[in-house]
């Protein structure tokens, strides 16, 4: 199997930064990962991916060195396994809310006897039946990373004993469902978020763990280093297409182009009757 290349930086004290793959054009996934950033995101929680297309694009991504970051919907334990092996080196799991939950996402994402995650082989994780076994299931013990996702005050609550369980790696802070779930919609400067941080930030360093969360951008990220986060998730490709047409249209609409945006006059009646 694929050492993990994000497990190996945050071992060397590194950060490592992660981009999401909203389209499922294999070639995203392959530009992505030749131009060397440490992970994809891949997120089968709120997109109606299939397996068998994600299997795919983890194949597309094994040209570069990008690591697959495959997130599961909350429980979905058996399609987690799929997904590793399938050739996803770390599984970004939703909604973590215990330690309990915690040691149930190990069991399943590990082998024995660190847990009792199934064994087959055949898929592209040994790969393909090429590695014998006993080194394989080490190897796929060691590099595989797991990161427990904090998106609710509960959550927080029990951030310690989340950190406590042996197997989990990182401690995530997922700002967008945290923020909904605590009645501050997007509120990303609120209070509660900064002592999110600084909540999850102590305890991943009391348990020997990593901690990161989604970033908006440079500054923002030097916030998070002064906290000790190490795991960064920004960007998504949906947004920079987006982004890139709004650009051409404001570059040509001084020489006489018009446009029909329907997206933005849609957004512009929701304001209004907000």
């Amino acid at each position: 199997m694929r050492a993990s290349r994000v497990k190996a930086k945050l071992k060397r004290g590194e950060p490592a930064l992660i981009t999401c793959c909203h389209f499922i054009d294999p070639s995203v996934y392959e530009l992505v990962s030749l131009m060397g950033f440490d992970g994809i995101w891949l997120d089968l929680e709120h997109h109606s991916t299939s397996d068998e297309t994600a299997a795919g694009l983890m194949r597309a991504a094994r040209v570069g060195s990008a690591d697959i970051v495959a997130r599961p919907a909350k429980g979905e334990f058996m399609r987690m396994a799929r997904l590793l092996e399938a050739g996803a080196q770390a599984i970004m799991y939703p909604r973590c809310e215990s330690g309990e939950e915690a040691a149930e996402l190990v069991r399943w994402a590990k082998f024995a006897p660190l847990g009792e995650r199934g064994v087959d082989g055949a898929n592209g994780d040994n790969p393909y039946c090429s590695m014998p076994m006993a080194p394989y299931l080490k190897a796929a013990n060691e590099n595989t990373l797991i990161i427990a996702q904090l998106e609710s005050p509960a959550a927080l609550d029990q951030v310690d004993a989340i950190a406590s369980v042996p197997g989990i790696d990182v401690l995530m802070v997922g700002p967008a469902d945290l923020s909904v779930v605590a009645g501050i919609p997007f509120q990303y400067d609120h209070p509660l978020i900064a002592d999110a941080y600084r909540r999850t930030a102590d305890a991943a360093k009391r348990a020997g763990k990593w901690w990161g969360t989604v970033s908006w951008g440079p500054e923002h990220t030097q916030k998070l280093f002064d906290l000790g986060a190490k795991f960064i998730c920004h960007g998504c490709d949906i947004i920079m297409v987006k982004q890139g047409m709004e650009l051409l249209q404001q570059r040509f609409a001084p020489l006489g182009f018009t446009f029909e945006n329907r997206l933005a006059a849609e957004a512009a009646q929701l304001a209004k009757h907000a």
